[in-house]
């Protein structure tokens, strides 16, 4: 997850969004209903709750927002929202916050609704049991797509504070995703990313438990003409049979994992209560290579976890190599209120800063590692801006040749520069 603020303006009413990409995928939902119904002069701010730096970044910029636009209204939303919302309403900068069931609505965006509706519109989330329909045109300019599968989790790990946000795990029908996928290929678009809280979950609350691996056989056999199909991060224990024979079958199916890993050390990874060991990790990383030789992983790594010794995050460092990943994504941990983890003894604050910047420098190497693999190849990249694309195992490449954001080009990787390949366009793919 990344909690840096991303803001996308519409007219005059401006949505900064925080954290994850379903929050993102959320923010297009609530532009086009704040379009819809007529809502101006406001800005909408879509906060994540997965760090304290998080929320803490949030509240700057609430402030920092309302200096700049004195007469908007400060609309605030999102986990940390959900999560306390008196927080956001003590705020004088605050106009209204809603929940993450309640921004989802089209009639919470209503010009009326806003100006007259109650102040904290935040309900049980604990209590909502569907996941919200919707279909967007798109993110990042028109490259890719992003389709909510699920929301939700039922997993309750000793740091995270998400579930009382985001509420239990539901999915949404197979043929509504469906619907969706197909809808988007006809209006443009290359590459569809499944994304939801706990996506490997998807199916569990629907009748007769089908798996993730059927809705993405599903999506590839119903919708011939996607060129590219994604998994947003996913819990390592949770891959099924159907979900192992698609990597390894499916080309269409993007050759990149983000492993939600956490730690590389067993009793860590127990005090977490996750549902994997590190031999899981290993294992699974090598099982996938085995039938997808293009494969690349990305993870996510908490570091300073409490009772985390030196010798317990050294196994985690050394989980890097041993599951070959390219892309890391490093959490200094921070205590959540209401985790049992904030209970735990809790490692020196200084360790957890060096920690986590010895976990990114070994991040840093594992993608030059990464890129020096791919030098010399020809893949197909998807253009996201001009400049700038993504191969299909995540790799960033620069291209020096004008595209149009969504279409696919091959390309001959020449060299990198230490964060992205360098590619030379052959000839336009799509």
């Amino acid at each position: 997850m990344n909690a840096s603020a991303e803001p996308e303006t519409q007219t005059d009413v401006e949505i900064v969004t925080f954290g994850c990409r379903l929050n993102a995928w959320e923010s297009e939902v609530m532009r086009d209903h704040a379009r819809a119904g007529g809502l101006s002069d406001a800005v909408i701010v879509n906060t994540c709750a997965v760090t304290n730096a998080a929320v803490a970044d949030a509240r700057r910029t609430i402030r920092k927002l309302k200096r700049e636009r004195p007469d908007a209204q400060v609309i605030v939303t999102g986990c940390a929202a959900q999560i306390d919302p008196d927080m956001f309403a003590a705020m004088p900068e605050v106009a209204r916050v809603i929940g993450n069931a309640e921004k989802l609505k089209a009639e919470t965006f209503k010009a009326q609704t806003v100006s007259g509706g109650d102040r904290v519109e935040v309900g049980d989330i604990m209590k909502v049991r569907e996941v919200a329909s919707h279909l967007v045109d798109g993110l990042e300019g028109r490259a890719r797509a992003f389709v909510q599968v699920q929301t939700g989790c039922d997993h309750r790990c000793t740091f995270c504070i998400i579930p009382y946000g985001r509420g239990n795990a539901r999915s949404a029908p197979a043929g509504e995703v469906v619907d969706q996928v197909r809808r988007l290929v006809e209006t443009g678009h290359s590459e569809v990313v499944l994304t939801g809280v706990d996506l490997t979950s998807w199916g569990d609350d629907l009748p007769g438990k089908p798996a993730l691996g059927r809705l993405v056989r599903a999506i590839l056999k119903q919708v011939p003409d996607l060129p590219r199909l994604r998994l947003s991060s996913i819990d390592a224990i949770e891959i099924d049979d159907d979900l192992f024979a698609a990597i390894a079958e499916e080309e269409r199916l993007c050759p990149y994992l983000h492993l939600s890993l956490q730690a590389g050390d067993d009793m860590i990874l127990k005090r977490m209560k996750r549902r994997h060991l590190r031999d899981d990790a290993i294992q699974l990383t090598r099982r996938l290579r085995a039938v997808r030789p293009d494969i690349a992983f990305g993870a996510d790594l908490i570091a300073g976890f409490p009772t985390e010794t030196e010798a317990m995050f050294e196994n985690s460092l050394r989980l890097v190599d041993e599951c070959d990943l390219s892309f890391l994504h490093v959490f200094p941990y921070s205590p959540r209120p209401g985790t049992p983890a904030a209970r735990m003894p809790q490692v020196d604050g200084a360790a957890i800063k060096d920690r986590a910047a010895r976990l990114r420098a070994k991040g840093e190497q594992a993608l030059t590692r990464h890129l020096e693999r791919r030098v010399g190849m020809e893949m197909t990249a998807l253009m996201e801006r001009d400049g700038q694309a993504r191969g299909a195992d995540f790799s960033p490449i620069a291209i020096d040749a004008p595209a149009r954001p969504g279409a696919l080009v091959r390309v001959r990787i020449t060299g990198h520069d230490g964060t992205r390949l360098i590619g030379e366009a052959m000839e336009a793919a799509a």
